[in-house]
């Protein structure tokens, strides 16, 4: 419960919560996302647009947003993805969340998270030492 109380990227926060009841439920992503409309333009910044949120279903990190839940946000598209699914091209690879600074991000030969270790180039360079 205070876990939720105090940080926002956890989840969502009971100030959240309280903004859900304001809203109107659209949809689902395949991550579990949640996805609501505003139910009027009352606090919306442009009028005559109702204001749209996520409510991330756990880490809050703004690359867990597919891109069809992504241009419904925006305002791209005006019907979301749960009644005008986006048409995926053939070439098209499946969303992935941005991995930077977990675990799971790559990391290249000789970085100093994977050993620190490089293979020699070609002339490789000497260091220089004062004499």
């Amino acid at each position: 419960m205070l876990k939720n109380l105090f940080t926002w990227w956890n989840g969502a926060t009971i100030g959240i919560r309280n903004t859900i009841r304001q809203g109107v439920f659209v949809g689902k992503d395949e991550l579990g996302n949640s996805y609501y409309e505003a139910k009027t333009d009352r606090d919306s910044y442009d009028k005559g647009r109702k204001r749209r949120w996520v409510v991330y279903n756990g880490y809050a990190e703004a690359s867990k947003v597919p891109p069809d839940w992504h241009g419904w946000l925006h305002y791209t598209f005006d019907e979301p993805p749960t009644v005008a699914p986006l048409k995926r091209q053939v070439w098209e690879r499946d969303h992935i969340p941005n991995l930077t600074g977990t675990v799971h991000a790559w990391r290249p030969k000789g970085a100093i998270a994977r050993g620190g270790e490089r293979q020699k180039a070609a002339g490789d360079y000497e260091a220089w030492r004062p004499e």
